[in-house]
């Protein structure tokens, strides 16, 4: 009896030791570079634009972005971006989801390159006559539970979304698309086997909710990174089937992509590049252009 407690107590030791390790492989990445955030008026279109083309960026850490962001700071007045704690309005930089300060950054947590920027800088290219606006709204570690219609994410993201449309050019501002990057904290046992049936419905209601009876809705793959990936690859097969069970969405295929920043679920700043253009390149397909 003894010898199985002290087996039991080291078993333990080692165990609490390994989730120590894994805790400190949790990258923190450092407040974005100055100057301050550059505000923008919302109402008003940058010459030789027409139109205001939101998109909502939803899901949970990856789409918030962990990759270590570049040291010039983007600065395209075709691109905007809400800011995720004051809902105001300035010129798109990474990190998409700050949550300090837009002035001196104070409270930033550790929120870095995600996919967003990337994506809508290929719609730039292909829709030179449109301002691209971004409605960050992923939360790090976030279950579907919190993505339901009752959930506080999704009803934060409905707020946002219809704020962003009354506050753009009377006539001129539409809603475009939703980006999802959500997957790794539903995949385990007594949540993925409800995943498919709970995001389609998501899906259905944030139609509903705003308005817009075919919003494109593009998911992505979650990583692969950390072996044997049992449940992520069981996740990752319920997400390339959401085009079949919901008409108008898509889905990145990411899992070539391993690169990471040192712990093997969140993407670098090169593969989260490489998922916006492929999120991109997705959503104009789903559109036929």
């Amino acid at each position: 009896m003894k010898i199985r407690t002290i087996t039991l107590l080291l078993l333990a030791a080692v165990s609490g030791r390994g989730e120590a390790q894994d805790r400190s492989r949790k990258a923190i990445t450092p407040p974005p570079i100055k100057p301050p955030l550059s505000p923008v008026d919302m109402s008003q279109l940058p010459s030789g634009t027409q139109q205001l083309d939101l998109y909502l960026l939803l899901g949970q850490s990856n789409m918030k972005g962990r990759g270590v962001m570049p040291l010039d700071p983007m600065k395209n007045p075709r691109i905007i971006n809400m800011h995720l704690k004051t809902d105001d309005w300035y010129l798109a930089r990474h990190p998409l989801h700050l949550t300090g300060s837009p002035e001196t950054f104070k409270g930033h947590d550790n929120a870095g390159v995600g996919p967003g920027l990337a994506f809508a800088e290929v719609l730039t290219k292909k829709y030179p006559k449109s301002r691209i606006g971004l409605v960050p709204g992923a939360g790090g570690g976030s279950a579907m539970s919190r993505w339901t219609r009752e959930g506080p994410l999704y009803k934060n993201a409905i707020r946002r979304a219809k704020l962003a449309l009354s506050a753009g050019p009377e006539g001129k501002t539409r809603l475009r698309g939703a980006i999802w990057l959500q997957g790794e904290a539903d995949s385990r046992e007594g949540r993925i086997e409800v995943y498919a049936d709970a995001l389609s419905k998501m899906i259905e209601d944030l139609r509903t909710d705003l308005g817009v009876k075919d919003l494109p809705f593009i998911a992505c793959t979650i990583g692969e990174m950390r072996a044997p990936a049992v449940m992520q690859k069981r996740m990752n097969r319920i997400l390339l089937d959401l085009p079949q069970r919901t008409n108008h969405t898509g889905c990145v295929d990411a899992r070539d992509l391993t690169t990471h920043i040192g712990d093997s679920v969140h993407f670098d700043t090169a593969a989260q590049e490489q998922i916006g253009q492929r999120f991109a390149k997705e959503f104009l397909r789903i559109v036929g252009e």
